[in-house]
């Protein structure tokens, strides 16, 4: 486990994200069973879009259809958003894509490697899962939407950070970079990019 140095830190990533829409407000908490639960608390409460929860550990990260998500501790980004796009409950499947592509892309610019997706929300390099996106929408009593995307990328683990049975298919960035990766820098990267879309 990484040491609590490389811990994520609310008041440095907003501190980073001065003026930003997405990243308005951050909450990273220790442990829940997933963000989008809690991204979906503070949409009922009446959070503003833009609301970004981190976990340095999730014990029940969900992935598309319903499949388990693995959050090794400290080793990853795990990560909700609210959204309120204009968009209807029709069209939100695109949506869904086009933050694959922007994680993509910031992945590809902050490690020098290649990510491929694997249509609708997977990220793979190398063959080797690292990344997906899980959008989960409402509309409300008023016929707008709101969405909260969950967004989990493996940054650091290693292959015996993976349960047995994922070794074969799960990859981190650090294992196809050939180097640790900075969290806190890829967060703020990728929230910066999210925030000019």
């Amino acid at each position: 486990m990484s040491e609590p140095s490389d811990r994520l830190i609310a008041t440095e990533l907003r501190a980073e994200l001065a003026g930003s829409g997405i990243g308005n407000e951050i909450v990273v908490v220790e442990e829940t069973p997933s963000t989008n639960d809690l991204a979906w608390a503070a949409a009922e409460r009446g959070a503003a879009a833009g609301f970004v929860v981190f976990a340095e550990r999730q014990t029940k990260g969900r992935g598309q259809y319903g499949r388990r998500w693995e959050s090794a501790p400290y080793q990853g980004l795990w990560f909700s958003i609210l959204l309120r796009p204009a968009i209807t409950l029709r069209d939100s499947p695109r949506l869904t894509s086009q933050l694959a592509e922007l994680v993509s892309a910031t992945i590809a610019e902050e490690t020098g490697c290649t990510p491929t997706i694997k249509p609708p929300n997977d990220i793979y390099i190398a063959g080797r899962k690292v990344a997906g996106v899980l959008v989960e929408g409402r509309t409300t009593g008023d016929g707008s939407y709101v969405a909260v995307a969950g967004i989990g990328i493996n940054v650091n683990q290693t292959t015996d950070d993976f349960p047995e049975e994922l070794r074969a298919t799960a990859g981190s960035l650090a294992m196809a970079a050939g180097r640790k990766i900075d969290r806190s820098k890829l967060a703020i990267a990728l929230l910066r990019r999210l925030d000019g879309t």
